[in-house]
């Protein structure tokens, strides 16, 4: 027993392996629980009853997923791929559920089948799309990392909780946002451009300040201090 004991205390001591930190301290992106009506969440679905649209919710959960096992590769340790595909195994009844209910919303809305096949391709097109992210794809690739994990690590049949309570979240999470613990901000016009259309200069390209103010770009030897312009003499 003691050397169970021992044995077990040692495991403990052990460092855990470490996942992604992109910064000292990460935006907050939390939300509120939506639902299938929340605007900004879902590609809309008119006439959608309360199962409809919380499959929609699983469904687009899934999508973000799926972009996230593709787009967040370059960070292995944020297990996004083998997360995903660990998802698509345990909760495969919950999912295969989901896709028969939207399918039958398009079936459903639309007068031929072909027409609902192809509104429900067109609904697949746009919500994948919606995730992608260049600019946000620290923020987006670690929430939807922590979001893979919470589902892993859920009962079965908790897909549309988990999706009510955290799509907000994977939706804020594609707004890009820096270091938090020390931000810093650069104004817009921190940096400006000279003015170079005709009517500011001469034929000699001198300054028309009459024309177009005071020049706020000084020309280099106006702006060199005397002792280096002797210098170069």
């Amino acid at each position: 027993m003691a050397t169970m004991a021992m044995g077990g205390a040692a495991m403990l001591a052990m460092p855990l392996p470490a996942t992604a930190q992109f910064f000292l301290k990460s935006h907050d992106y939390r939300g509120e629980v939506v639902t299938s009506q929340a605007p900004g969440i879902l590609q809309p679905l008119p006439g959608a009853t309360a199962a409809e649209g919380e499959a929609a919710l699983i469904w687009t959960m899934r999508a973000a997923l799926n972009v996230a096992a593709l787009q967040c590769q370059f960070e292995p340790t944020l297990l996004t791929q083998s997360t995903y595909n660990a998802i698509l195994g345990d909760h495969a009844e919950e999912l295969k559920a989901a896709w028969g209910t939207l399918n039958g919303y398009f079936t459903r809305t639309h007068r031929t089948v072909k027409a609902g096949q192809a509104a429900l391709d067109q609904f697949g097109t746009r919500t994948y799309s919606s995730f992608a992210t260049v600019s946000a794809q620290y923020g987006f690739c670690r929430t939807a990392a922590a979001v893979g994990r919470d589902i892993l690590f859920a009962a079965r049949g908790e897909l549309a909780t988990i999706a009510a309570a955290r799509m907000q979240e994977l939706r804020n999470s594609l707004v890009p946002y820096g270091e938090q613990q020390f931000p810093r901000h650069i104004g817009r016009d921190a940096a400006t451009l000279p003015r170079l259309d005709v009517a500011c200069w001469d034929k000699k390209a001198r300054w028309r300040t009459r024309a177009c103010g005071a020049d706020m770009w000084p020309h280099v030897a106006e702006a060199r201090p005397a002792e280096v312009q002797l210098a170069g003499n």
